[in-house]
């Protein structure tokens, strides 16, 4: 049987926000090994929901998959942020 070291949110959150200029990151998981990951970040205006996945998902490489089994992304830009925060 193969065990795999599952990613701690704290490690993901580091890796997300490295590649990010003052995003905002949150990162919840039950078992280490399935994901939701909150990013707010100004890199994503203008860009529509896929694009943004991806920029996560470039912060992540290999690990998606391996590590991480599930990834779930909200992903907003700092104006949609409010909107859902004061909503």
């Amino acid at each position: 049987m193969q065990h795999l070291n599952n990613m701690d949110p704290v490690e993901i959150g580091g890796l997300i926000e490295a590649g990010f200029d003052n995003a905002t990151v949150k990162v919840f998981s039950d078992d280490n090994a399935h994901f939701e990951v909150l990013v707010v970040a100004a890199e994503f205006a203008g860009k529509r929901p896929l694009a943004r996945h991806q920029l996560v998902y470039q912060c992540l490489g290999a690990l998606v998959g391996d590590e991480i089994h599930a990834l779930s992304i909200k992903a907003l830009t700092p104006d949609e942020w409010q909107v859902k925060a004061n909503g």
